[in-house]
């Protein structure tokens, strides 16, 4: 019997201490995923709330998982564990059969689960759960309810302490495919033998009036009284998807850059501003600052944003404006404004906009560099 709740303490604690630490490194990522839930159920109106969401959530996580794991009030981390459970195996549930959002994030990007994979995980880690709270009377706590208030109340505060830090600067760990060292050519690239996306193409033609759908093996190709009217192009099986696959940099005349930037022997440094007119304008100030010391030191700069051409076209200053997918642009760098420094299509460095280096610091990055 010990032995049983040991192996559900260990696995029970483990996976939620993990859980809630992941979210924690990567805050700006959960937020998005919370956004992305609402946005699917129609609940857009809690979206200034996200925040506060990713932090009661990986902070409870992380908590139960301490509790259960090492008996710091056991009674009431088997109590959090259940009800947790409680609601996110039946909400996993209803994720796997209607699929509005294609990965649950409860482990963020540091392990990608489908829903069903997220589901069946749940029903899993549920028999251990109840196990421990099904015997949780069997556990006297060891320390006395304020020693362990305090214990509590002090990991509880340095945890949230450690994901506003993820949060301001970058995530400790970068789980994204955008990572500082990644050549990013090689990230596009489909290796040979994997297996690629497969459509089934159907044709329409008419003929006297009545219309018909024709597969490629039986259309009416010699036969001049079919009219074509219409094709249908169905994605039957999903191929492999090389970790980038959206990074198309286009300028305001819509013409594609990507290879010149990523092909370019200049050092290279992007700045990242999703919605220029939703982006605190001293920080802009601070990009455009940036800009101009790069355009005086033979430092390429571009401006990366999702913004519509018509408004980027009033902005009266002398940086070059990309446009980029936003979805694209949270996945290249948490912070919004962010910064990349790329050499011929590699990362080199990546800052937030809180820890964006001065400027003969960024000098001596190049210098140092070179040497």
């Amino acid at each position: 019997m010990k032995l049983l709740i040991y192996i559900a303490r260990f696995i029970v604690g483990i996976v939620f201490i993990f859980s809630g630490t992941v979210k924690a490194i990567d805050p700006a990522g959960s937020v998005i995923k919370f956004q992305d839930y609402f946005s699917a159920f129609g609940l857009t109106f809690l979206n200034d709330l996200s925040l506060l969401f990713t932090i009661l959530l990986c902070t409870a996580e992380f908590l139960a998982g301490i509790s259960v794991l090492f008996n710091i009030r056991f009674r009431q981390g088997t109590w959090l564990v259940i009800i947790m459970m409680s609601l996110f195996t039946p909400l996993t549930l209803v994720l796997a059969l209607t699929n509005p959002v294609s990965d649950c994030g409860c482990f963020g990007d540091a392990i990608v689960l489908t829903n069903w994979e997220t589901f069946l995980k749940n029903i899993i880690l549920l028999i251990p759960s109840i196990w421990l709270f099904l015997n949780r009377k069997r556990y006297l706590p060891e320390g006395s309810v304020m020693k362990d208030i305090t214990i509590a109340g002090s990991i509880a505060l340095l945890f949230i302490m450690f994901l506003l830090f993820n949060l301001r600067y970058l995530p400790v760990i970068d789980f994204r495919p955008y990572k500082t060292g990644t050549y990013i050519p090689d990230q596009m690239v489909i290796p040979e033998g994997k297996p690629v996306d497969k459509y089934e193409t159907t044709f329409i033609y008419e003929k006297d009036g009545v219309q018909k759908e024709f597969d490629l093996t039986n259309y009416p190709a010699d036969d001049t009284a079919w009219k074509f009217v219409d094709q249908k192009s169905v994605l039957v099986s999903k191929g492999y998807e090389p970790p980038i696959h959206d990074f198309i940099l286009t300028n305001l005349n819509n013409i594609d850059i990507t290879d010149q930037i990523l092909s370019s022997d200049n050092y290279t440094v992007l700045m990242v501003a999703r919605k220029v007119s939703e982006t605190d304008p001293a920080l802009l100030e601070q990009g455009y600052a940036l800009g101009r010391f790069c355009k005086d030191n033979s430092i390429d700069f571009y401006i990366l944003t999702s913004s519509a051409s018509q408004e980027l076209s009033s902005i009266s200053n002398d940086h070059t404006y990309l446009m980029v997918d936003e979805i694209t642009l949270k996945t290249m760098i948490r912070s919004n404004p962010g910064y990349l420094m790329l050499k011929k299509g590699t990362i080199l460095h990546k800052w937030s906009w809180a820890g964006l280096p001065g400027e003969e610091e960024i000098l001596q990055i190049i210098l140092n560099n070179k040497n």
